[in-house]
């Protein structure tokens, strides 16, 4: 059964969507597959599940397009591996990136295609109980990280605009997958999370209620994760990468229209996720993906005014004009 029967209908309207932004050039090619390795964000949650299910429901099949998708490490190693060629695509944290590339780093190496989240997902989480209701309560506290990773990137930036001094808190390198146990365990005091990590965290507590301090609160207009390029491919091959935004964009939309399914999915190809709190996840993450009513799309005015507020915040040193951040030539109108 080909993709167009296989796919919803909004995922299908994504394909074409992207599609219509392609030269001619969006329609599978005959003869091998290209073959690219792709890199989650951090690691293997329900919030990264799309990238399975578009290999499961053979959208990325239907492009001419075999993928390898790899559990990533957080932004500034991700980054390093689509700079050294090692892997072509990611997904980052959006602000994560305009630190590291802000400062220097990777600068000429990769650029921004499309949105995944339209509102940032970055946090700090506690559990109930433990003192952590406000980001004042912060102070002199522990919190898990990855290091490298967008929740502790952006950290100094949340800090300042909740009022603050980054400097009272204590920040250590964890793994993603041992942070909700190490946080139930009270080994640290919180973890840089997702917000819609949540199920997990409260699923290790045991059931106790998670607290939840969204970045957004303070830090308006800032996107989530973003589907990062590498600037060879780009360059080499545009139509691959308008074949991969087309294809992972259809796995987001399916995924958030299907979350059990989704959850069932991410187990068949990570079989130590448990689906139901996957599920869960991507049933959270619906609202940051269709914010404002589109898919995928990120907006000029929009990537500037973000790039401004870090700037504003110190954590970005240097300029950042956006054409050095975003790809708009490959970037989509979105789709609703």
């Amino acid at each position: 059964m080909n993709l167009v029967k296989r796919a919803s209908a909004a995922a299908l309207a994504v394909l074409l969507a992207v599609g219509a932004c392609d030269s001619g050039g969006a329609a599978p090619r005959s003869g091998s597959p290209d073959k690219v390795t792709y890199l989650t964000a951090v690691g293997a949650f329900g919030r990264e599940s799309y990238a399975w299910v578009a290999k499961e429901k053979g959208f990325f099949t239907e492009v001419g397009i075999e993928v390898e998708i790899r559990p990533g490490s957080g932004t500034t190693e991700n980054l390093g591996l689509l700079a050294s060629g090692r892997a072509q695509f990611s997904a980052n944290d959006l602000s994560a990136v305009m630190i590291v590339l802000g400062n220097g780093k990777y600068r000429t190496d990769v650029r921004a295609v499309a949105a995944i989240q339209q509102r940032t997902l970055n946090s700090v989480t506690a559990l109930s109980g433990s003192g952590v209701t406000t980001p004042a309560d912060l102070r002199g506290r522990t919190v898990g990280g990855v290091r490298g990773g967008a929740p502790w990137l952006l950290f100094p930036a949340y800090a300042k605009l909740a009022g603050i001094d980054p400097a009272t808190v204590k920040w250590v390198g964890v793994e993603a997958a041992q942070m909700p146990k190490l946080l139930a365990a009270g080994r640290v005091d919180g973890v840089g999370q997702f917000v819609v990590a949540r199920p997990a965290v409260e699923k290790a507590a045991g059931g106790r209620p998670a607290v939840v301090l969204p970045y957004s609160d303070v830090l308006t207009d800032l996107y989530g994760n973003a589907l990062i390029a590498s600037t060879k491919v780009l360059r080499d091959d545009p139509d691959l990468v308008r074949r991969f935004t087309r294809a992972l964009l259809a796995g987001l939309v399916y995924a958030i229209e299907h979350p059990e399914e989704t959850g069932e999915i991410l187990r068949k190809y990570v079989p130590t996720v448990d689906p139901l709190t996957a599920a869960a996840e991507v049933r959270l993450m619906e609202p940051y993906v269709r914010a404002n009513g589109v898919v995928g799309t990120l907006d000029g005015a929009r990537v500037a005014r973000a790039v401004a507020i870090l700037r504003g915040t110190g954590i970005v040193a240097g300029e950042l004009p956006t054409a050095d951040l975003v790809a708009f030539d490959h970037v989509s109108g979105g789709v609703r």
